[in-house]
C-alpha cells in the first residue's frame, strides 16, 4: 500500500487548481473536512475556496497496489497538490464533455442519496391476512389462472378510439363477427373463463373488502380477515378520522389517501 500526501495551501493560490481537478477529486477533499458534496463543480469550488486558511492542512490519499508483497514497506510521499497536478500527463486530463457525464452521475447519486436521508430507514409493512394454507394455495391458482386470461376488449374497440377506454360490452348484432366466434376476433367473456369459486371475490391481498362510510362501520371488522375500503363519497375531514380509527384499531385500509393536515383538517 503506498500513501501519497497532498498539502492544501492557501485557498487564493487554488483557485486555478481546483479547476483543474476532477468532480471526484473535490468531493474526496470535501468529505475529508465534513462539508456536503451535491451540487455542481462551481459549488463544489466555492465550498472549498470558503475553507480558512490560517494554516495548511495534510489530507490522505491512500492507494491500493495490487502487486505488493510482504516484504515491502509502505512509503510515504509529501508532495503538493501543484507537483502532483503538473505530473499528470495530458491524456489522463479528462475534456470537459467527460466532466460534464461525471457531474451528472453524481447529481443524480446526490439525489437518491438525499431520498434515503429523508426515508429515515423506517419500513412499516402492510397488514397481511391470518390465513389456512389451503386458502394461500388457492390465492396462488387465482393468480396463475388470471395470468392465462385473455383482455377482453369491446367488439371494433381499434376502429373507434372511444371504445377502447371503454369496458367489456356484449356483442348482440346477428351479424356480429366477435358473437359469431370467428377466429381474428377477440374472445368474448364467458363462464370457462371463471376463476376457483374458493377465494372469489377476496382481495389480491387475501383479506374480504367491507365498505365503510363511517366510523360506526369500523366496529364490526374483523382486522384478521377483514379489510375496509373508504367510499369515494367520504370527505377528507371524516376520511381522517376513518384512518386514524382504524390505525387504532389495526384495520387495513385499501384505497388510503395521503392527505395534508393543515388548516380545518388537523
Amino acid at each position: 500500500m503506498e500513501s501519497i500526501l497532498l498539502l492544501r495551501e492557501h485557498k487564493g493560490g487554488l483557485d486555478m487548481e481546483y479547476e483543474k481537478m476532477t468532480v471526484a477529486q473535490l468531493k474526496d477533499l470535501l468529505r475529508e473536512n465534513d462539508l456536503p458534496v451535491s451540487g455542481k463543480k462551481s459549488e463544489l469550488i466555492s465550498r472549498l475556496s470558503e475553507l480558512p486558511s490560517e494554516s495548511t492542512e495534510e489530507v490522505l490519499v491512500e492507494e491500493n497496489l495490487t502487486n505488493s508483497s510482504e516484504e515491502d514497506n509502505p512509503s510515504k510521499e509529501e508532495v503538493s497538490v501543484e507537483e502532483n497536478l503538473t505530473n499528470s500527463s495530458e491524456e489522463d486530463i479528462p475534456s470537459k464533455e467527460e466532466e460534464e457525464e461525471e457531474e451528472d452521475f453524481f447529481e443524480d447519486e446526490d439525489e437518491d442519496n438525499d431520498f434515503y436521508e429523508d426515508f429515515g430507514g423506517i419500513h412499516t409493512a402492510r397488514q397481511k391476512p391470518v390465513l389456512d394454507e389451503q386458502t394461500k394455495i388457492n390465492l396462488k391458482i387465482r393468480a396463475t389462472q388470471k395470468k392465462k386470461q385473455p383482455a377482453f376488449r369491446r367488439q371494433e374497440w381499434f376502429r373507434y378510439k372511444r371504445l377502447s377506454h371503454s369496458g367489456w360490452r356484449k356483442p348482440t348484432g346477428y351479424q356480429s363477427k366477435q358473437r359469431l366466434n370467428m377466429k381474428y376476433r377477440s374472445p368474448m367473456a364467458r363462464i370457462g373463463f371463471g376463476k376457483i369459486s374458493a377465494v372469489r371475490g377476496l382481495h389480491p391481498s387475501g383479506f374480504k373488502e367491507v365498505l365503510v362510510h363511517q366510523i360506526s362501520d369500523l366496529e364490526s371488522v374483523n382486522p384478521e380477515l377483514q379489510a375496509i375500503r373508504i367510499g369515494s363519497t367520504v370527505g377528507n375531514r371524516k376520511r381522517l378520522t376513518i384512518h386514524d380509527r382504524a390505525d387504532d384499531l389495526g384495520v387495513r385500509i385499501l384505497n388510503r389517501r395521503n392527505i395534508d393536515r393543515k388548516g380545518d383538517l388537523q
